[in-house]
């Protein structure tokens, strides 16, 4: 049975990695933290930065959503900025790909500010 198992963990995990989502490039050089860590724990770090913000006034810090946005969004052929949950966007891509529904951007904004956008 073990055997079996193992085999079919062989065959469908090439499989299942040639599925993962294309994303846009982001903006930055660096992410805050690994891409491993960043897919496993990007909702633990933002809801530990919304806690520090709403509860204790402490804005700016390193999983900032707002810095996020700011180096993950991507603009169209105007130049114009595309919501980050839009189709084939960064945070829409994985997040449909995982099957989740994140309330983020009921009230956050969805593209940076011009002054981020021009960075």
């Amino acid at each position: 049975m073990g055997g079996l198992l193992l085999m079919l963990l062989l065959v469908t995990l090439p499989a299942l990695a040639a599925d993962l989502p294309s994303l846009p490039k982001p903006k930055g050089e660096a992410c805050i933290a690994a891409n491993d860590v960043m897919r496993r724990d990007h909702p633990d770090m933002l809801k530990h930065q919304r806690d520090d913000t709403m509860r204790l006034g402490i804005r700016g810090g390193k999983a900032s959503l707002k810095d996020c946005v700011a180096c993950h969004s991507t603009a169209d052929t105007a130049g114009k900025p595309v919501p980050i949950n839009a189709e084939g966007q960064f945070c829409q891509s994985c997040h449909a790909y995982a099957a989740v529904k994140p309330d983020c951007f009921e009230c956050h904004a969805t593209t940076p500010t011009v002054k981020e956008a021009s960075r």
